[in-house]
């Protein structure tokens, strides 16, 4: 079967990177394409990626502005044409909450493969928030004509379960978590206090710091990047930094591996970002979410912090194997020499 594998990769963000190795080392029987900002693979972002995409195809997103013009759109439109199915592949693609933009991009794919008679798969999917009137128009346009959706949380199933609409809705959870369950790692005895931050975290992030140093005493404090080439994030890191008092490193994350690696000896988590804090979950460490605006995504994590880590990997299992049967009945569909 072939499919065109759509998020936000490329960019250098963990999430969004665990999430493409998730999708082709869980379903090697898929011939994938993915779209991505980059031209090349980079294997380095995710720890056993190579492996994966050995036998993957990398094209760019389709063209959706002026620069995205020189990128050679035309092999996205050919693995269109040539995908029995488009998949969007986990994460928050449609929601409006930093910007409009993203529900316009992401719209306008689905709407490409809708136009060439394209299945299209929402698989893993956090929806919303959504702000607007725009931003909720395009995601449930997007809703109506899938022919498959799964979301990540019972938040986004909420919003989704209003729109009234003619295909199933299967709740599950972040894929991510079942990779980082697999990363049985000793916890050691030091005392760490994680700091995992946005490139837009300010004040609130700073205050939370400020009051787990009062509550508690740590012996050093590491701060994650998850999304270490963006600069804004870097800045508000090395700031940060510098307004503490205890001995405090700033470690890149870039796969799996190394945010196991980086939460072995972890006391604590304060985390604003979602897989920061997922992994947190995942590798059984206290964590304090910190959202951003409510009903987030961040937000709906926070239900799930008390649950049983056995029920939360059947979940995703539970979206696997409802993926699984949609792939299997495309495939069906379609036959090539």
């Amino acid at each position: 079967m072939r499919c065109v594998l759509i998020g936000n990769f490329g960019v250098g963000n963990f999430g969004d990177e665990a999430l493409k190795e998730y999708f082709l080392g869980t379903f090697p029987e898929v011939e994938w394409t993915v779209t991505s900002v980059q031209k090349t693979c980079h294997p380095e972002l995710v720890e056993g990626s190579t492996r994966f995409s050995l036998g993957m195809t990398l094209v760019p997103r389709l063209p959706f502005g002026f620069c995205s013009l020189f990128t050679p759109w035309w092999k996205t439109i050919k693995a269109f044409y040539r995908a029995d199915a488009v998949v969007f592949g986990g994460g928050s693609l449609f929601t409006d909450s930093e910007s409009l933009f993203a529900c316009f991009l992401w719209g306008w794919h689905a709407f490409f493969a809708w136009a060439l008679g394209k299945p299209i798969l929402l698989a893993f999917q956090g929806i919303g928030p959504l702000r607007t009137r725009r931003g909720e128009w395009i995601t449930r346009w997007v809703c109506r004509r899938a022919a498959f959706i799964s979301v990540r949380d019972h938040v986004s199933y909420d919003r989704v379960h209003r729109w009234s609409l003619s295909t199933k809705i299967v709740q599950t959870f972040d894929p991510v978590f079942l990779l980082l369950r697999k990363e049985n790692r000793q916890q050691s005895s030091q005392n760490v206090l994680i700091v995992i931050p946005r490139n837009n975290s300010g004040a609130t992030l700073r205050e939370h710091v400020k009051n787990a140093l009062v509550r508690e005493r740590f012996d050093s404090i590491r701060i994650l990047l998850l999304q270490p080439d963006n600069e804004a994030e870097v800045s508000y890191a090395r700031t940060l930094q510098s307004e503490l008092s205890i001995p405090t490193t700033t470690i890149s994350i870039r796969s799996i591996d190394a945010m196991a690696e980086s939460l072995s000896d972890a006391r604590f988590v304060l985390a604003e970002r979602y897989h920061g804090a997922l992994a947190a979950l995942a590798l059984g460490i206290p964590v304090e979410i910190i959202t951003q605006a409510e009903r987030d995504k961040l937000d709906a994590l926070k239900d799930y912090v008390k649950k049983d880590p056995a029920e939360l990997c059947a979940l995703v299992v539970v979206g696997e194997d409802a993926l699984r049967d949609a792939f299997a009945y495309h495939a069906g569909l379609h036959e090539h020499p």
